[in-house]
Protein backbone atom coordinates (compact mmCIF):
# COMPACT_ATOMS: atom_id res chain seq x y z
CA UNK A 1 0.00 0.00 0.00
CA UNK A 2 1.31 3.38 -1.01
CA UNK A 3 0.91 6.34 1.27
CA UNK A 4 0.15 9.78 -0.20
CA UNK A 5 0.90 12.89 1.76
CA UNK A 6 -0.40 16.32 1.05
CA UNK A 7 -0.02 19.68 2.46
CA UNK A 8 -3.36 20.87 3.90
CA UNK A 9 -2.74 24.43 2.69
CA UNK A 10 -2.27 23.14 -0.88
CA UNK A 11 -5.58 21.21 -0.72
CA UNK A 12 -7.44 24.26 0.58
CA UNK A 13 -5.87 26.41 -2.16
CA UNK A 14 -6.86 23.93 -4.88
CA UNK A 15 -10.40 23.61 -3.46
CA UNK A 16 -10.72 27.41 -3.41
CA UNK A 17 -9.59 27.64 -7.05
CA UNK A 18 -12.10 24.95 -8.02
CA UNK A 19 -14.94 26.84 -6.30
CA UNK A 20 -13.91 30.13 -7.95
CA UNK A 21 -13.82 28.40 -11.34
CA UNK A 22 -17.28 26.90 -10.80
CA UNK A 23 -18.72 30.22 -9.64
CA UNK A 24 -17.24 32.01 -12.63
CA UNK A 25 -18.49 29.39 -15.09
CA UNK A 26 -21.98 29.50 -13.51
CA UNK A 27 -22.06 33.28 -13.81
CA UNK A 28 -20.94 33.13 -17.45
CA UNK A 29 -23.58 30.49 -18.21
CA UNK A 30 -26.27 32.64 -16.60
CA UNK A 31 -25.19 35.65 -18.68
CA UNK A 32 -25.17 33.58 -21.85
CA UNK A 33 -28.64 32.21 -21.18
CA UNK A 34 -30.07 35.61 -20.31
CA UNK A 35 -28.79 36.91 -23.64
CA UNK A 36 -31.02 34.31 -25.34
CA UNK A 37 -34.16 35.85 -23.86
CA UNK A 38 -35.78 38.21 -26.32
CA UNK A 39 -37.28 41.48 -25.24
CA UNK A 40 -40.96 42.05 -25.96
CA UNK A 41 -41.60 43.42 -29.40
CA UNK A 42 -42.11 47.18 -29.49
CA UNK A 43 -45.56 48.49 -30.15
CA UNK A 44 -46.12 48.82 -33.87
CA UNK A 45 -46.58 52.49 -34.70
CA UNK A 46 -49.82 51.62 -36.47
CA UNK A 47 -51.21 50.16 -33.23
CA UNK A 48 -50.83 53.54 -31.57
CA UNK A 49 -52.12 55.51 -34.59
CA UNK A 50 -55.75 55.16 -33.54
CA UNK A 51 -56.25 58.62 -32.11
CA UNK A 52 -59.02 61.12 -32.72
CA UNK A 53 -56.59 63.39 -34.58
CA UNK A 54 -55.36 60.62 -36.91
CA UNK A 55 -58.92 59.55 -37.65
CA UNK A 56 -59.91 63.10 -38.60
CA UNK A 57 -56.79 63.61 -40.72
CA UNK A 58 -56.83 60.28 -42.56
CA UNK A 59 -60.45 59.18 -43.02
CA UNK A 60 -62.52 60.95 -45.66
CA UNK A 61 -65.93 59.59 -46.58
CA UNK A 62 -66.06 58.83 -50.34
CA UNK A 63 -62.23 59.09 -50.72
CA UNK A 64 -60.26 56.80 -48.38
CA UNK A 65 -59.70 53.23 -49.61
CA UNK A 66 -59.33 49.97 -47.65
CA UNK A 67 -55.63 49.88 -48.54
CA UNK A 68 -55.13 53.37 -47.10
CA UNK A 69 -56.98 52.40 -43.91
CA UNK A 70 -54.76 49.31 -43.54
CA UNK A 71 -51.65 51.39 -44.12
CA UNK A 72 -52.55 53.99 -41.49
CA UNK A 73 -54.32 51.94 -38.80
CA UNK A 74 -53.18 48.36 -39.39
CA UNK A 75 -55.46 45.34 -39.44
CA UNK A 76 -58.93 45.63 -37.88
CA UNK A 77 -59.90 43.62 -34.81
CA UNK A 78 -63.16 42.45 -36.40
CA UNK A 79 -64.50 42.40 -39.97
CA UNK A 80 -68.20 41.78 -40.61
CA UNK A 81 -70.97 42.58 -43.06
CA UNK A 82 -74.08 44.58 -42.17
CA UNK A 83 -77.66 43.82 -43.22
CA UNK A 84 -77.19 45.54 -46.59
CA UNK A 85 -74.03 43.52 -47.34
CA UNK A 86 -71.53 46.35 -46.80
CA UNK A 87 -68.22 45.39 -45.20
CA UNK A 88 -67.68 46.81 -41.71
CA UNK A 89 -64.31 46.97 -39.93
CA UNK A 90 -63.97 47.49 -36.19
CA UNK A 91 -60.82 48.73 -34.51
CA UNK A 92 -60.28 48.87 -30.79
CA UNK A 93 -57.17 49.99 -28.94
CA UNK A 94 -56.49 50.11 -25.22
CA UNK A 95 -53.91 52.18 -23.39
CA UNK A 96 -53.02 52.46 -19.73
CA UNK A 97 -51.04 55.36 -18.34
CA UNK A 98 -49.51 55.17 -14.87
CA UNK A 99 -48.00 58.14 -13.10
CA UNK A 100 -46.45 58.50 -9.68
CA UNK A 101 -44.98 61.49 -7.95
CA UNK A 102 -43.65 62.44 -4.58
CA UNK A 103 -42.41 65.57 -2.92
CA UNK A 104 -40.94 66.43 0.42
CA UNK A 105 -39.95 69.57 2.27
CA UNK A 106 -37.67 69.78 5.25
CA UNK A 107 -36.22 72.67 7.20
CA UNK A 108 -33.97 72.88 10.21
CA UNK A 109 -33.23 75.68 12.64
CA UNK A 110 -30.41 74.69 14.97
CA UNK A 111 -31.73 71.57 16.70
CA UNK A 112 -35.38 72.11 15.90
CA UNK A 113 -36.75 70.90 12.60
CA UNK A 114 -39.85 70.16 10.69
CA UNK A 115 -40.78 68.29 7.61
CA UNK A 116 -43.56 67.18 5.32
CA UNK A 117 -43.89 64.74 2.51
CA UNK A 118 -46.50 63.75 -0.02
CA UNK A 119 -46.74 61.05 -2.61
CA UNK A 120 -49.30 59.99 -5.15
CA UNK A 121 -50.05 57.44 -7.80
CA UNK A 122 -52.61 57.60 -10.57
CA UNK A 123 -53.55 55.24 -13.36
CA UNK A 124 -55.84 55.95 -16.27
CA UNK A 125 -57.15 53.56 -18.87
CA UNK A 126 -58.38 54.67 -22.27
CA UNK A 127 -60.25 52.71 -24.91
CA UNK A 128 -60.70 53.98 -28.45
CA UNK A 129 -63.16 52.25 -30.79
CA UNK A 130 -63.56 53.01 -34.49
CA UNK A 131 -66.09 51.42 -36.85
CA UNK A 132 -65.66 51.94 -40.60
CA UNK A 133 -68.21 51.00 -43.26
CA UNK A 134 -67.08 50.46 -46.87
CA UNK A 135 -69.12 50.67 -50.07
CA UNK A 136 -69.03 48.15 -52.93
CA UNK A 137 -65.89 49.83 -54.39
CA UNK A 138 -63.97 49.43 -51.07
CA UNK A 139 -64.17 53.16 -50.32
CA UNK A 140 -65.11 54.48 -46.85
CA UNK A 141 -68.84 55.25 -46.85
CA UNK A 142 -69.21 56.02 -43.13
CA UNK A 143 -67.26 55.84 -39.88
CA UNK A 144 -67.78 56.45 -36.18
CA UNK A 145 -65.35 56.72 -33.26
CA UNK A 146 -65.78 56.59 -29.52
CA UNK A 147 -63.26 56.96 -26.76
CA UNK A 148 -63.70 56.38 -23.07
CA UNK A 149 -61.45 57.08 -20.12
CA UNK A 150 -61.71 55.29 -16.82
Amino acid sequence: MKRVEFDSEEVVFQWGNLMKTRALSTALLACALSACVTAPAPVDSRNSALTQGNVQMNLKVGETTKAQVLDVFGAPNITTRDASGSEVWSFQRHARVSQSNSSSNFWTVLLLGGGSSASGFSETSRTMTMIIKFDSKDIVSDFRTRSSDF
